[in-house]
């Protein structure tokens, strides 16, 4: 069993979720989301919340706001934290916690200890967790198909952006050849002008050192080969 919780401190409002007790904790750090953030509090034994960050989120980030919903939810979740005053709430990214085979059920480490941040919470406030337990759901989900449909999720849009990405470097290869072309005719055309005006020759010619002038009678009968033959 799995409890959902919705925070409207937020815009997109935030998803929270945690287990009933520690052995569904279990089934939450096994099969959680590289999105999730873990909640807990400190020295004292409390449920396992989780934040759902939204794409493009980070949880350095996080507005105070939504953590103080966070936290008071896990103070609200803890029998003995529940009841003092002046705790501490930590919290790190989920992909940051270990679970070694010799842990209690529900006990977790990190992999890093300078990726966990702290919140104090002076004392309970009624208001906040009220207004969380409103939006509570009580769901059966399988997690790891949750999990395993998220991960194909990821790998089709990941696809999808390689895709995209190699049809814009072709098109940005095809505009550089194209431009690479176009700068070669210039530069063909370019030396033939400059052969044509150390020659005496009329500048409005073209590639063959035929004039532009249509009334122009000048022309010899070998006069484009000759050119030819200069240039070459």
């Amino acid at each position: 069993m799995v409890l959902y919780f919705t925070s409207n401190v937020v815009d997109p409002p935030a998803t929270i979720y945690m287990g009933k007790d520690k052995f569904e904790n279990e089934d939450l750090i096994k099969h959680g989301w590289p999105e999730d953030v873990w909640f807990h509090v400190d020295k004292l034994s409390s449920a396992h919340v989780y934040l759902r960050l939204s794409p493009g989120q980070s949880w350095e980030t996080i507005p105070p706001l939504l953590l103080d919903d966070l936290a008071q939810l896990c103070k609200a979740n803890s029998i003995e934290g529940n009841k003092k005053d002046n705790i501490t709430i930590i919290y790190t990214p989920w992909t940051n916690l270990v679970k070694r085979g010799d842990m209690a059920p529900g006990q977790v480490s990190y992999k890093n200890p300078k990726l966990v941040k702290r919140v104090f919470v002076a004392e309970r406030q009624n208001p906040m967790v009220n207004r969380l337990n409103k939006t509570k759901k009580i769901t059966y989900p399988d997690l790891y198909q949750m999990r395993a449909e998220r991960d194909r999720m990821e790998k089709r849009e990941k696809t999808m952006a390689a895709n995209k990405q190699k049809a814009e470097e072709r098109r940005a290869a095809e505009e550089r050849r194209l431009m690479l072309e176009d700068t070669s005719y210039e530069r063909v055309f370019a030396a033939v002008e400059a052969a044509q005006k150390k020659k005496g020759k009329p500048t409005n010619s073209n590639l063959f050192g035929e004039s532009s002038d249509d009334d122009d009678d000048d022309h010899t009968p070998n006069r484009r080969d000759q050119d030819i033959d200069d240039f070459f």
